[in-house]
């Protein structure tokens, strides 16, 4: 590569780097959302815990077997034309949900069955089409950056996620307390919202002047939540068309020539049997994905485990208020991101690129603190235990990042998507273990011992993070990348 054709190839890299995590973070705008309008949901329409917690569970589900998919055909297809028709259709589903209560002549009070069923269905499609925002950039990234530099620089790209997500909260909390019909004067509205929040939590009987603030609150602001569709809806939509004008394809698509070491047999032709056998040799064949795709779902299990579950952790278990407890988990979402750019580097400048060593101490670090957070008094200072709690934060999301980079080496960049599906798809099958699973331990654990349940979780945790080390482990003597061009190194 000539002087001149680098620094344009420079250029490129900067520039995909840069599209495809504002990208995936809009991404986080049309999905995400659907937290943010629960409550809102649950005031108008008496929608149960239960069916949300079904409807979470199922198109978990279905964007883990999603991405899956979408790994195999972005492996096949142009990276600029799959991410921004995704993100549309994504945008699409989004203005649709918001406009579901018209579609189906509702009005407020109690839902009926077809709109919690139009609900699901929506939420099912954009889950689909969501499957279609990180495989691409999978594809993308690995044609644009060098297999010695990945780790380092898809690191700093995987915070696109944790960027979308808390400007996403910024958002829609401001949606929902600013936007909306205020209907406090509107009695019949008033008596609906009453009941349902009642129907829903019979404890805010005993409470009338907390029962009343939030009659009041949900009221002030109906169909708020509509907009935390809509207004996130718009920023994805000027991102789908953004991603179509700023995003090319490979270096090739650009007049410059493929990155040096990366070259594999199937790249001029990925629908000929050739590419097939070459699928099922880096991929499907391949012990070292595997071992990877195992790993993700324990890695996942604890990840999910703090992030969804530890607010009502703390606030049970360590009796901290909400705003406390709130806390507490945003600062293990910003050591995250701290963890991740540290993982990615440190992979770089002390493995060698080989991201699944890193990762073998980021489980050890986390199972270390999820320890030292277990025993520690429940009369510890909160600063303590959110250092504690953030430390867990900063060892977790280094594997979280780091897996996806390691299948991608693995498997080069002819199969990186679809290497990435399958270790995804595993990542999120932990949802029975971390959703579902945890829940019915907790309740199951108090039953029989009251008192006791997260303290079970807990343990539970510790092990998870334990076997993930284990199963890291495993692989330690793999090479950084599977090019054939790369010598064993010890």
């Amino acid at each position: 590569m000539t002087a001149e054709q680098a620094k344009k190839f420079q250029y490129w890299q900067y520039r995909t780097i840069i599209a495809t995590m504002l990208g995936y973070a809009l991404f986080y705008f049309v999905r995400k959302n659907f937290s943010f309008a629960i409550p809102g949901l649950a005031a108008e329409y008496g929608i149960s815990n239960t069916s949300f917690g079904i409807i979470m569970t199922i198109v978990g589900l279905i964007y883990g077997l999603s991405r899956f998919l979408n790994g195999l055909l972005a492996d096949r297809m142009n990276g600029r034309w799959h991410m921004s028709i995704g993100l549309l259709l994504c945008v699409a589903a989004s203005f649709a949900f918001g406009f579901s209560p018209a579609i189906l002549g509702v009005e407020l009070g109690v839902a009926p069955h077809s709109l919690v069923v139009l609900f699901g269905v929506l939420l099912v499609l954009n889950n689909i089409f969501q499957g279609s925002g990180f495989p691409p950039c999978a594809r993308l990234l690995t044609h644009w950056i060098p297999p010695h530099e990945l780790a380092t620089k898809m690191s700093i790209w995987n915070t696109s996620h944790s960027i979308g997500a808390s400007v996403l909260a910024i958002l829609c909390g401001y949606v929902m307390g600013t936007m909306g019909s205020d209907l406090t004067g509107n009695a019949e509205a008033v008596e609906a919202i009453r009941t349902n929040l009642t129907t829903l939590n019979p404890a805010l009987l005993d409470n009338p002047a907390e029962l009343e603030a939030q009659v009041a609150s949900a009221a002030a602001h109906v169909g708020a939540w509509q907009w935390c569709f809509w207004v996130p809806a718009l920023f994805a939509l000027a991102g789908a068309v953004g991603l179509a004008v700023f995003l090319r394809d490979t270096p090739r698509s650009v007049g410059l020539p493929e990155m040096e070491g990366t070259h594999t047999k199937v790249e001029d032709n990925t629908n000929s049997a050739e590419y097939k056998a070459f699928l099922r040799e880096k991929v499907f064949r391949n012990p070292l994905i595997w071992i990877l795709a195992f790993a993700n779902f324990f890695v996942y299990v604890v990840r999910f485990a703090v992030l969804d579950w530890g607010p009502k952790f703390l606030q049970e278990a360590r009796g901290m208020d909400p705003a406390d407890a709130g806390w507490i988990i945003a600062v293990s979402e910003i050591m995250g991101i701290v963890g991740m750019l540290v993982a990615g580097w440190a992979t770089d400048k002390f493995f060698r690129g080989r991201a699944h060593r890193t990762c073998v101490f980021c489980m050890l670090g986390a199972a270390a603190f999820m320890a030292m957070f277990y025993f520690l008094p429940s009369t510890s200072p909160v600063v303590v235990l959110a250092g504690v709690l953030g430390m867990v934060g900063f060892f977790i999301y280094g594997p979280q990042a780091l897996i996806g980079i390691a299948a991608a080496n693995q498997a080069t960049k002819s199969a990186a998507a679809t290497a990435n599906g399958v270790t995804g798809i595993f990542g999120y099958l932990s949802t029975f273990v971390s959703g579902l699973g945890i829940g019915a331990m907790v309740d199951w654990v108090n039953r029989v011992n009251p008192g006791q349940g997260w303290n079970y979780v807990f343990l539970m945790m510790i092990a998870m993070a334990v076997v993930g080390m284990l199963i890291f482990m495993m692989m330690w003597r793999a090479k950084a990348t599977g090019y054939d061009t790369e010598e064993q190194q010890a």
